[in-house]
């Protein structure tokens, strides 16, 4: 995402893992200054309201049992009208027992219920087992 937006972008990194955030902290100082890191938990969205204006994107890798919604939460408060996003969908996160075809259904319709186009959907395997990336958007 950095290297699309290029140097008059931002990026928001929002992240709560203290080895992960410490990680991304380094990276940004030496490389990627367009990145803001931000100590912080993305199913508390109004948290960080403070630091992050409205985006044009999001980009969501999040290994949680309630994926979709912390995704929309964060897209309702930031991503403007025309924005995008991007949903990396792990399904054995989110269920370990079910089959990773019917999660993905699942997340992809709760996305649809709360009124966004999923555009297009995309198994990951073999780069990633049991993934899946959605690409939609607000309208």
């Amino acid at each position: 995402m950095s290297d699309i937006i290029g140097e008059k972008g931002r990026v928001y990194c929002v992240e709560f893992a203290q080895r992960s955030f410490r990680d991304l902290v380094n990276n940004t100082s030496k490389n990627r200054r367009n990145m803001i890191p931000i100590f912080g938990d993305a199913r508390f969205p109004e948290k960080y309201r403070s630091l992050v204006q409205g985006v044009d994107s999001i980009y969501a890798d999040i290994a949680q049992p309630d994926q979709a919604r912390i995704l929309s939460e964060n897209i309702d408060r930031y991503l403007s009208d025309n924005g995008d996003f991007l949903f990396a969908v792990k399904a054995r996160s989110i269920d370990v027992s079910k089959e990773p075809s019917s999660i993905f259904r699942q997340e992809r319709t709760l996305l649809e219920e709360k009124g966004y186009m999923v555009k297009e959907m995309i198994r990951l395997d073999p780069f990633e087992k049991d993934h899946s990336m959605i690409l939609g958007s607000k309208r």
